[in-house]
């Protein structure tokens, strides 16, 4: 029986050496092991990583060290069984955060985790259901639906805490052919920590700006040869610095158990809870002054960047569990069989306010007396210009309640056909995911606020279930006023591509995914007679191909060239959309499709100590769906649009214990064709013509009592456009960040982050006519043992 010694990771040893393993002298090696390894994965053998061998003559052991480095994220796995290759070798532009760059951040959230990847803009919500939580765009189009954890869908619409992250990876470009319908731009993966054989247990306490207090729980225990339980835990609470009124409490738990670890047979189970309530923030209007004719944030123009134009009625309240069984079963050394099973349930009970300037308060504010300037809380003034209810597009408060089953089926199987070899994945992916809400009405008007000083306490504006006052609705254009609503997508997607070796460095990778997605949504109750119930349905089969040419000449360089498709079928925003289907507008026009051209390159050098990888992409999008920059609601078009550009990264130790990682981006995005004339050959929303990120941290004195780590970094991200006429714009955001941590000892350390050190006026979460202020200058400190 193999036995393992654990190496406890120090700041140099988290840049360097990751792993220490010890095993039985006669055994069989890892080199063989990791050579039919790579056999079955269909990678030459010449892909391995780095062995260290010595013999211990006394013991009769044989000692291997195998050396990674946790920056270089070319020999990461993907985290998906559908896509069996590492980062090197598979063609497509993948962005990986490392568990070791985001303990050196600090990182809390996966919002955070993701501002070190370029082309990942997050969006506040749209239309008048209201959405907020994780909203997130990449490359400029829309990728609420494209969440996944483990290579399945998260359904939910919450703040995704990292409590429970090992990494997380950006897949650029069309993927349908792996993930289904939708990841027009890319797919946002998330792998989640497991039980290892290794026991280890680690506390993390962090307190500092903002109120902010903050613990995490890791704890693994080995209960047999094979068998392991994990369980983290976190607790969290913080105001915004820099934004009045705000504040997020949640907390949560993720316990797993796994059978069979290193057996021809695993299974692993996991269950994750996440509580949250907060209070959201929709952000500033973004006004246009008189005679300007581009409009900003009203902050650019002398309104403090803490005002937050929200009331004491509004709530955020999230509770979202999700289930799941991971199963995988090694039928020989060809043929590996998977089988992913997730369960989710997801409660909401969600208020907002939206601010709104209109000409009058833009007026007011610059050309009469600013202190007068009013602002609409309840979202773009509708016919009327009264101040009772239903007289704006409002975010009305309302209760939600979604539950969602998928499960994949796959098999990986490597085989040779003459001089040929192969890589076949094939699967089977179904899918359910329900949604119900209620919307609930004020029976008071929700008074305006002073543009200059808003005063969010407004008492109560007695909240009443929308069915015993239709009047107070908001009436959906041709829907009517409606209280309820409720749908469901049910998906089936078959999937089958082959990798073909020609020779050991040169192959070619081609397959398809055939789904078809069936929809449907209901709105009922208010005022029958005037407004009667209505059921709308769709029926899609969609066909998504995809092919590649790949050249590894050596294990330290892959080259690609990949042409990829995807569709985005209407009705796909079942949870997290206020109208996912409608007659007439974006339900039943012909779906939204994405081609992907892209030519890239991936090193591995310096004995795997850097990482480096280089494309050139060009993402075209035809029936682009669109926001309204009024009313703010997504609507389907028959707008094409591109993005096209140059994608770099660097990551890895540059010296022992020094390690850095960078992104560039250089897009060139423009609207090829439009219905409105006015808007061809404009930029499109949300994406910026360049953006960087560098992260840099040097460990110095290791091993000493006055050992020292200390870092820091940037994110610079060029001024956006938020609508499709090129009319209103978002700045360009910079943001400095830095670190500085101390080990006692091979158990205790302590560390200091500062974030937004120069105090910028950011904005992170941006939509049509809103942009919200990033926080101000912060700082956190943290407490961490670990053994």
């Amino acid at each position: 029986m193999p036995r393992f010694t654990r190496a406890f990771i120090t700041p140099l040893s988290i840049a360097g050496t990751l792993l220490v393993a010890t095993q039985a002298h006669g055994s069989s090696s890892p080199e063989s092991d990791e050579r039919a390894d790579h056999k079955r994965q269909g990678k030459p053998e010449h892909h391995k990583r780095a062995v260290d061998k010595h013999k211990d003559a006394a013991e009769g052991t044989e000692h291997l060290t195998v050396v990674g480095h946790g920056f270089n994220i070319m020999h990461q796995p993907v985290g998906l069984s559908r896509m069996p290759q590492d980062v090197m070798h598979t063609p497509q532009n993948i962005n990986v955060v490392p568990q070791a760059l985001m303990q050196q951040q600090n990182v809390k959230s996966l919002d955070e985790a993701l501002r070190n990847v370029p082309g990942v803009t997050t969006s506040i919500g749209e239309g008048a259901g209201g959405m907020n939580g994780d909203q997130f765009l990449i490359r400029g189009f829309q990728a609420q639906n494209d969440i996944y954890e483990d290579g399945l869908r998260d359904f939910g619409v919450y703040s995704r805490d990292s409590f429970n992250f090992e990494t997380v990876s950006v897949i650029k470009g069309p993927s349908s052919e792996v993930f289904g319908n939708g990841t027009t731009g890319g797919a946002i993966n998330m792998v989640t920590k497991t039980p290892e054989l290794q026991n280890h247990y680690k506390a993390e306490f962090s307190g500092g700006s903002g109120q902010y207090y903050r613990g995490t729980l890791d704890f693994n225990q080995r209960l047999g040869d094979s068998t392991a339980l994990r369980i983290t835990g976190m607790g969290d609470e913080h105001n915004i610095v820099g934004r009045d009124f705000l504040y997020s409490h949640r907390w949560g738990i993720a316990p797993s158990l796994a059978f069979g670890i290193g057996q021809r047979a695993t299974l692993v189970l996991q269950f994750m809870h996440q509580q949250e309530n907060s209070i959201p923030d929709f952000g500033v209007p973004v006004v246009t002054r008189p005679g300007d004719a581009v409009g900003k944030p009203i902050t650019e123009y002398g309104i403090r960047r803490t005002n937050w134009y929200g009331t004491d009625n509004d709530q955020n309240a999230t509770n979202d569990n999700m289930e799941t069984a991971r199963f995988s079963y090694k039928v020989d050394d060809h043929i590996t069989i998977y089988d992913d099973l997730r369960g989710g349930e997801y409660y909401r009970t969600f208020a907002a306010s939206k601010a709104t300037c209109d000409t009058t308060c833009v007026n007011t504010y610059f050309n009469g007396d600013p202190n007068a300037a009013l602002v609409a809380r309840s979202g773009p003034v509708g016919a009327g210009k009264g101040t009772g209810p239903g007289t704006f597009m409002a975010p009305l408060p309302y209760q939600q309640t979604s539950w969602s089953v998928q499960n994949v089926a796959s098999m990986v199987a490597n085989y040779k056909t003459g001089f040929l070899r192969h890589q076949i994945v094939a699967g089977v992916d179904i899918e359910r995911v329900n949604d119900v809400r209620s919307q609930s009405t004020y029976l008071k008007p929700k008074p305006y606020a002073n543009l200059v000083n808003p005063n969010p306490y407004v008492g109560n504006l007695d909240l009443v279930p929308g069915e015993s006052n239709p009047g107070g609705l908001v009436t959906l254009g041709t829907l009517g006023a409606k209280p309820h609503s409720s749908g469901y997508g049910f998906d089936t997607g078959l999937f089958l591509f082959d990798q073909i070796w020609f020779t050991n460095w040169l192959s070619v990778k081609g397959g398809f995914r055939w789904d078809r997605w069936q929809t449907a949504y209901r709105l009922t109750g208010g005022d029958v007679a005037k407004n009667p119930d209505q059921h709308f349905r769709n029926v899609s089969s969609v066909f998504n191909p995809n092919v590649s040419l790949i050249a590894t000449p050596d294990a330290h360089q892959t080259y690609y060239f990949t042409w990829a498709s995807s569709t985005t079928p209407m009705g796909m925003y079942v949870t997290n959309g206020s109208v996912p289907i409608r007659p007439g507008t974006n339900s039943f026009a012909s779906p939204e499709k994405a081609q992907l051209y892209e030519i890239g390159a991936k090193y591995s050098l310096f004995q795997d100590r850097m990482g480096f990888t280089a494309s050139l992409f060009r993402l075209d999008k035809g029936n682009a769906m669109n926001a309204d920059p009024v009313t703010g609601e997504v609507l389907g078009s028959t707008d094409r649009q591109r993005n096209q550009g140059l994608e770099l990264s660097v990551g890895g130790i540059i010296l022992p214990g020094w390690n850095i990682s960078a992104t560039y981006a250089l897009y060139d995005s423009d609207t090829t064709y439009s219905a409105t004339k006015a808007n061809r050959g404009k930029n499109v929303q949300y994406v910026p013509h360049n953006q960087a990120t560098l992260w840099t941290a040097y460990s110095a004195f290791p091993r000493t009592a006055y050992n020292i780590t200390f870092g820091g970094g940037v994110t610079w991200r060029e001024h956006v456009w938020l609508d499709a006429a090129n009319t209103l714009r978002a700045p360009a955001n910079l943001d400095f960040s830095a670190m500085i941590s101390h080990r006692f000892n091979d158990r205790w350390k302590v560390s200091m982050n500062g974030y937004n050190l120069a105090n910028r006026l950011n904005y992170q979460s941006l939509f049509s006519n809103r942009a919200t202020p990033s926080a101000g200058r912060m700082f956190l400190g943290e407490v961490a043992l670990a053994y």
